[in-house]
């Protein structure tokens, strides 16, 4: 993470950071319920955040503190927004390489309607845990489910909740996961205690999540199913790619480089590039045609309708809509961090930290909040749980408790936030608005409820001197002490 720039001792007062958070609700709520306009946040966030600019001004900050937070945003959102360029290309490569069309065609062989959803929430879950990145799991396995959805007749809002769902599960529980290790750091917890602590959580709200999927996977029922439209993809598919498991080595590299932990900025380099060499050995494209798709995105001209519709994809610049809006939400966020709007808001809520039930419930929701205000589930992490962390250690609640709850709230609910980073990568990739697949992210709204009955119930708040917490004891003086 970027360092901050110190701004010394000022801060707003807490009118002026209230007022900051008030106008960005209005801004928002009059955008999308009064105006209807859907695809005008960039606006929204850019009036945002030039109120936001002249109230801090007034309050004593500088022009230059307010493009210092602006700078520090677009910092944190620069190798995202790289990636995300990257996965438009990868899309152009992939389609012609007959990889994504080879997926479609096994899922829609093979995938019953009735588990489809049941079994895109598993799969996408195991790639997670394996990959530690629910991003490359979005960008390969989410993409194609989403075609197989279509083919299948799934709604795209259910399949990108579902894809979504498993990818932000298995994240979470990955010890590869740079936002499962950052709130172990920010927590002072051991990282697999801290794994270990959400499997209470996030363990049954990822099996509620699937028995829902599979509960509303029973309404696509083969009976329902059109055949003539898979049969006409199907033929589509096999008359004008070369469906073969060959085709499908690049998404295995993909898979094998995130393992090894190398950089998702050179995974999807390599991926592209594999997929590009793909498309010219086997399905026969020109070197300059593949640079058209890498750019300006793929066109499918196979004649069927469904296939056309589903394969017309891609590009660096498709992704250019969400990238902008990305390095907005994000310069917005930077503000309220570097100002220390956020800190000003979580500090007059800390009276109510004075109790388990109080602590992690005041924990869950200010880390959602800061979700929202800040676009980024980094800062959500870091800024709530660095401020309560001494309230933790003051109740005697382990560390990996504080570390769960992070997760638990900030990680979780990222993908709902249509300007966030999360919310912003997942939209473009899997092409469905944030807020049509925002209802179906199952286990988005389960954690944190969960962890919400247990702060009432005081169940698995896991304490100095708890026998099943004794593990997460470093030395053998730490487990004497307790």
């Amino acid at each position: 993470m970027a360092k901050l720039k110190d701004t010394g001792e000022k801060r707003p007062s807490f009118i002026a950071a209230l007022s900051i958070i008030i106008f960005l609700i209005i801004a928002m709520v009059v955008q999308i319920f009064v105006l209807k306009a859907d695809y005008v946040t960039h606006i929204t966030l850019l009036i945002a955040s030039t109120f936001a600019a002249v109230l801090l001004i007034l309050s004593g900050f500088s022009w230059d503190d307010i493009q210092e937070g602006i700078l520090y945003g677009c910092k944190i959102a620069m190798l995202p927004m790289l990636i995300l360029m990257l996965v438009g290309v990868l899309i152009a490569t992939w389609i012609p390489a007959g990889t994504i069309p080879t997926l479609i065609y096994y899922g829609l062989k093979i995938i019953s309607p009735k588990v489809f959803l049941l079994t895109v929430a598993f799969v996408c879950s195991i790639s997670s845990i394996a990959t530690g990145s629910s991003y490359t799991t979005g960008a390969t396995f989410g993409v194609a489910f989403m075609g197989v959805g279509f083919g299948l007749g799934i709604p795209p809002a259910l399949t990108a909740g579902a894809v979504i769902s498993g990818a932000i599960f298995g994240d979470k529980m990955s010890p590869l996961s740079d936002s499962t290790n950052l709130a172990a750091g920010v927590a002072e917890a051991n990282l697999f205690e801290h794994i270990r602590s959400m499997v209470y959580t996030t363990g049954p709200a990822f099996i509620i999540s699937l028995v829902l999927y599979a509960v509303i996977g029973l309404r696509f029922s083969g009976d329902a199913l059109d055949s003539t439209q898979i049969d006409s993809i199907l033929a589509g598919l096999d008359a004008n790619y070369m469906i073969n498991p060959v085709t499908l080595l690049p998404a295995v590299l993909v898979v094998i480089l995130a393992v090894k932990k190398v950089s998702g900025l050179a995974v999807m380099v390599i991926a592209s590039l594999v997929g590009a060499a793909f498309a010219i050995i086997f399905q026969g494209f020109g070197v300059g045609e593949l640079l058209e798709f890498m750019n300006y995105g793929f066109v499918s001209e196979t004649g069927v309708e469904a296939v056309d519709a589903l394969l017309s994809r891609g590009g660096l610049q498709s992704m250019m809509w969400t990238i902008s809006l990305g390095f907005i939400g994000l310069s917005y966020g930077g503000i309220l961090e570097k100002t220390r709007v956020l800190e000003v808001i979580l500090e007059k809520i800390a009276v109510l930290v004075s109790s388990a039930k109080g602590l992690i419930t005041t924990h869950v929701l200010s880390s959602i909040a800061v979700n929202l205000f800040s676009a980024s589930q980094y800062m959500a992490i870091i800024i709530p749980g660095r401020m309560l962390v001494p309230a933790y250690k003051k109740l005697r609640i382990l560390p990996q408790v504080c570390s769960r709850t992070s997760e638990d709230s900030a990680t979780v609910t990222s993908p709902l936030v249509p300007w966030g980073l999360c919310g912003v990568y997942f939209a473009g990739t899997l092409g469905v608005p944030t807020i049509e697949y925002l209802p179906y992210v199952f286990l988005a709204y389960l954690t944190p409820l969960i962890a919400i009955l247990y702060a009432f119930t005081g169940k698995f708040i896991f304490k100095e001197g708890d026998i099943e917490s004794i593990s997460s004891y470093n030395t053998p003086e730490e487990k004497e002490l307790a």
